[in-house]
């Protein structure tokens, strides 16, 4: 991993365009070939970045991020304050606690309680940043991402939203729906949620073990 500290400004052009103003920046090259632009602020969301695969051409004064879409992330730079490389070696990945690894076991084995006629495609399906939870089919064949939590949060709805991001850019799957499943959704997660078109669902715990006879609660 690369971390370059500099004043900088930043440019996307693309699908869209967006501009952030010179100031102090974190600049991150991950070993995937990532290029993430960071605030001293904004929690662990990025202000930008690029998802490989993607490229990055180094000019004096001026990197260019530029994937195969033709998507490019123009980082123009004033003065570098520091510039460090660090190996970080192979991660483990994230361990989950035991009752949302089970809640993942029990969702996959059990698919078309989220609706009928849905099918499994993968657990764990992998993307540039980390494993969606679940990637099924719907009734109608449409992908869908399922990220799973025992306590539903606005982080958690942050990260299925980065998930989505990165999944409708494959034409494979696109378009990809995202399903928020919890067995506790915040109110302000579930706003959120909705408001990005990401529909949440209630997990019951017991119910999916079998011990209950009432299904899902589905909102």
């Amino acid at each position: 991993m690369r971390l370059v500290i500099a004043r900088c400004q930043v440019d996307y052009v693309g699908r869209l365009t967006a501009h952030l103003p010179m100031a102090q920046r974190l600049l991150m090259v991950k070993a995937d070939g990532s290029v993430l632009v960071h605030s001293d602020g904004g929690s662990y969301k990025p202000l930008n970045w690029m998802s490989p695969p993607c490229w990055l051409i180094e000019e004096p004064g001026t990197w260019v991020v530029q994937n195969k879409a033709g998507e490019k992330l123009v980082i123009s730079i004033e003065e570098v304050l520091h510039d460090s490389k660090h190996e970080l070696g192979v991660d483990p990945g994230l361990v989950k606690d035991g009752v949302e690894a089970h809640l993942q076991e029990l969702l996959a084995e059990h698919v078309t309680t989220l609706g009928e006629g849905w099918s499994l495609v993968r657990r764990e399906f992998p993307t540039a940043i980390g494993p969606v939870d679940l990637m099924c089919r719907d009734s109608g064949g449409a992908s869908v991402a399922v990220e799973i939590k025992r306590r539903g949060e606005i982080d958690g709805v942050e990260q299925l939203t980065r998930y989505l991001e990165l999944l409708n850019r494959d034409p494979l799957l696109a378009p990809v729906s995202g399903v928020f499943a919890a067995q506790l959704i915040k109110p302000q997660a579930r706003t959120l949620a909705e408001d990005r078109g990401i529909r949440c669902v209630v997990l019951d715990y017991d119910t999916l073990r079998g011990t209950e006879s009432d299904d899902l609660r589905l909102f």
